[in-house]
């Protein structure tokens, strides 16, 4: 076994490496609670389609406790999400080098162990879904469904970001299920715009591991736009920006989520214009990002859900 303390490659300098007990570093790298990017990720089409319900509803009582479940909901899942990823992929993360130093691929966790610790933090998430409404339980659970096929889309298709943006957009209809107890055509034009969001985001992420990816045959968006990446991004950002659009004119949004719209998509051109895909560091940070963009759109609908109410 590999010694504990070990970092992995993309993720140093963080709290799990200099202030978590030894004994639990590998099981928050199995969580990636040393990179939570993915997790806020996850969340932000958990809070718009929650702050845009409840200013459909012209209701924010419930909202604060809504956003607080969907936050704990997230990360935890998130961290299920990547254990069951770094499960799948094991043999495949020893063969790449930013991958190798993982938890599992080092040998800092055994399989079994890995397995142990994705229960927990499915039952974690379970618990926080059983605070809402019975619609909304049942629709939480139909995620898992995309989730535990994900991994092994970059085996099998040139899209598997699409794969993704299915399961990391899952969060666009629960705001909805669990507010309204519904899934209307505002909340499906919503999840559709995150969608595109995220194959947008997570094409830049997959630069960083093209080369790799083409020697062991691993397929991605990234692969197969490669030059035409910025002319990809602009036509995926764009459908985004145009589908949450109308997802808020659907929804009645008022004034304040259109700011939070127009500065949304701001961020999305500066990403295209920032972008450099032969720098990893730079596809990095340009695809971290993404956080702010998702906040920005975030306070927008917000401030309409209060306005609203």
């Amino acid at each position: 076994m590999s010694d504990a303390t070990t970092r992995v490659a993309d993720a140093t300098g963080n709290w799990v490496d200099t202030r978590a007990p030894s004994w639990s570093r590998p099981y928050l790298r199995l969580s990636r609670f040393d990179r939570p990017i993915g997790s806020w990720l996850l969340l932000m089409p958990c809070w718009w389609s929650a702050a845009l319900a409840a200013g459909i509803a012209r209701d924010v009582s419930q909202l604060p406790l809504v956003i607080v479940l969907f936050f704990i909901g997230a990360f935890v899942m998130r961290g299920a999400g990547c254990t069951w990823n770094d499960i799948t992929d094991r043999d495949l993360d020893a063969r790449v080098e930013r991958t190798r130093s993982r938890p599992l691929p080092a040998g800092q966790v055994s399989v079994t162990q890995a397995f142990a610790f994705l229960v927990l933090q499915a039952l974690i998430g379970l618990a926080v879904l059983l605070q809402f409404n019975g619609f909304a339980i049942m629709t939480g659970i139909a995620s898992l469904v995309i989730v535990a096929v994900y991994p092994f889309m970059k085996r099998i298709t040139w899209w598997p970001q699409v794969v993704l943006g299915l399961a990391f957009s899952w969060g666009a209809l629960m705001g909805f299920a669990v507010t309204l107890g519904r899934i209307d055509l505002t909340a499906l034009v919503l999840y559709a715009g995150s969608i595109a969001w995220v194959i947008g985001y997570d094409t830049i992420y997959a630069h960083q591991d093209a080369e790799d990816d083409a020697l062991i045959g691993i397929k991605s968006t990234a692969r197969l736009f490669g030059a035409r990446t910025h002319r990809a991004l602009a036509v995926f950002y764009s459908l985004a920006v145009i589908l949450i659009g109308v997802a808020l004119a659907l929804g009645g949004a008022r004034w304040p989520a259109w700011i939070g719209l127009v500065a949304f998509a701001a961020h999305l051109a500066w990403q295209i214009r920032r972008l450099d895909i032969s720098d990893p560091a730079l596809c990095l940070r340009v695809f971290w990002s993404n956080r702010d963009a998702g906040l920005l759109l975030f306070a927008g609908l917000l401030v309409d859900a209060v306005v609203r109410a």
